[in-house]
């Protein structure tokens, strides 16, 4: 039953708001500390100013209530969803500072994209662009990809509502029983894997001839950026930039390992390494890309850029992992992408990225779960009409053990394929009527719903404002996986609509229920 918000949920939401707010100032040191080091003082000053921001709106916001207790799931479905938002408009204003914005739209934007691990960007002069602001981006893509609340979970500051807050932003397993540990294993596993990433991209970094700080600053960027699938760049050039095959092969390493769900990465640790190859997504996840690898290198063979072997398995096979994994690195130029790759090709990027990697890892995308379990459900549906009256057929996949095919879970499957499905399709149509080509269209609107982040080139400084504000609407809805998008927009519609109109949906609704039973 839908139930309006009223002004004790306002308290408490604000409350776990001004939580995320003054978590997310934290990360703002970080900047800081970088325009220090190099003497960015007019970067500094922004970087303080904007500190100044979070920490009066997050103190605000938290003193709504002192003393919060458990979290219902409504509340948490609004907290997530506006965290998202409420973030994004503060972390943009030293970006739109910069003066590498064409406006505070274009600025938003990017913030959306940070934090939602899309990593489209829309900045101008990347290459100047201030080291404190090329850090604050990927500082958002590492807050981001962990997940709002995972980052203030890890610190055990939600207390009561961290089980709620958890559900609620797309993550349903836990690696142990406790929801603070398992983000702070999630956190753990994260810092190792980027550490040893920034080492070996460092290294290679400095034998091509990087100077110590860059070197040091791109490799942690770019492995922040892999790890987290999410796609910003501290070059213009993108990964093309370092002309190195080394770089490319270890930042595909960290895209895969970063596509695993984080329960799986457990498992692996914990000595159980069977369990990881028997699992329903994993053995889904290599077929799907064997058969794309396949079809992707036929369709690639007939362009005249890439029709030579080296150059199909060197850009060809990268670009097809930056698309599974929904990362935004590319090795090619977006001219390239356009009008040298096939048209099979291009078509095949866009559908890794509307599918996605593994849930419960940092990608985005429908997943390869929802699938499995769709197709699981269709061979049950096809046992069941095969078999004898009497028999009774029951469907499991492996996933850290053997667990039913329920009715719940493929509607839940069924629902979100449909929601990205309807999401593609009204963002293509939007990119139709702003004048692009539609195969053009379908592949921009796939990027951002998906939050894969490959661009095509619709996604420019200074873009039409409407579409721009439909692409962050998409991202904000993908990295939500429109669950807690909808339970927040119907929240507020019902706490907008008047009461006696909600009394009559309601009073209806019970009689439809008494008449059916």
């Amino acid at each position: 039953m839908w139930q309006r918000l009223s002004f004790y949920d306002v308290r408490v939401i604000g409350h776990y708001l001004g939580v995320l707010v003054l978590v997310t100032a934290v990360t703002l040191v970080a900047p800081l500390i970088t325009a220090v080091l190099f003497s960015e003082w007019h970067a500094a000053s922004r970087y303080l100013f904007t500190i100044g921001i979070f920490l009066v709106a997050g103190s605000a916001l938290r003193f709504l209530r002192v003393q919060p207790g458990r979290l219902s799931r409504q509340q948490a479905f609004a907290v997530t969803g506006l965290a998202w938002l409420v973030l994004s408009f503060f972390a943009a204003i030293p970006l739109a500072m910069s003066g590498h914005y064409a406006n505070y739209l274009d600025a938003l934007f990017e913030a959306v994209s940070g934090f939602t691990t899309t990593g489209a960007s829309v900045v101008r002069d990347l290459d100047h662009l201030a080291y404190a602001d090329n850090m604050w981006r990927f500082m958002m893509h590492l807050t981001g990809g962990l997940g709002l609340v995972v980052v203030g979970l890890s610190f055990g500051l939600f207390g009561k509502g961290g089980a709620s807050l958890f559900t609620s932003e797309g993550r349903s397993e836990h690696v142990v029983p406790n929801v603070v540990q398992t983000t702070q294993f999630i956190a753990r596993i994260t810092a190792v894997f980027i550490a040893i990433s920034t080492i070996v991209v460092m290294t290679i970094c400095l034998v091509i001839g990087i100077t110590p700080a860059r070197a040091f600053l791109q490799s942690l960027w770019v492995s922040i950026s892999a790890f987290m699938t999410a796609g910003f760049v501290p070059m213009s050039q993108n990964i093309m930039y370092y002309h190195s095959i080394a770089i490319e092969i270890a930042l595909v390493v960290v895209m895969l390992l970063g596509c695993i769900n984080f329960t799986l990465h457990a498992e692996i640790l914990h000595g159980r390494v069977r369990s990881f190859f028997e699992d329903m997504e994993i053995r889904s996840a290599m077929l799907w890309l064997v058969i794309i690898v396949a079809v992707f290198a036929a369709s690639l063979s007939g362009s005249r850029l890439f029709s030579d072997l080296p150059a199909i398995v060197r850009r060809g096979l990268f670009m097809i992992f930056a698309a599974f994994t929904t990362t935004g690195f590319q090795n090619i130029t977006t001219s390239q992408l356009t009008d040298s790759f096939s048209s099979g090709a291009f078509l095949i990027l866009a559908i890794l990225m509307a599918v996605g990697a593994c849930s419960g890892s940092t990608t985005g995308g429908v997943k390869i779960q929802r699938f499995g379990i769709l197709v699981k459900s269709i061979v049950a549906t096809l046992k069941e009409a095969l078999a004898p009256d009497s028999a009774r057929v029951i469907t499991t996949y492996q996933h850290i053990g053997r667990h039913p095919v329920t009715p719940a879970l493929v509607r839940e499957a069924t629902t979100v394929l449909i929601l990205y499905g309807v999401t593609y399709i009204i963002g293509t149509l939007a990119g139709i009527a702003s004048g692009y080509e539609a195969s053009q269209a379908i592949f921009e609107s796939v990027a951002m719903a998906s939050n894969g982040g490959i661009t095509s080139g619709i996604v420019v400084p200074g873009m039409s404002w409407p579409l721009e504000l439909f692409y962050l609407f998409e991202m904000w809805a993908g990295r939500l996986e429109f669950v807690t998008l909808l339970a927040l927009v119907i929240q507020i519609v019902v706490s907008a609509t008047p009461s006696d109109l909600v009394g009559r949906i309601h009073a209806r609704r019970e009689q439809r229920d008494r008449a059916r039973r």
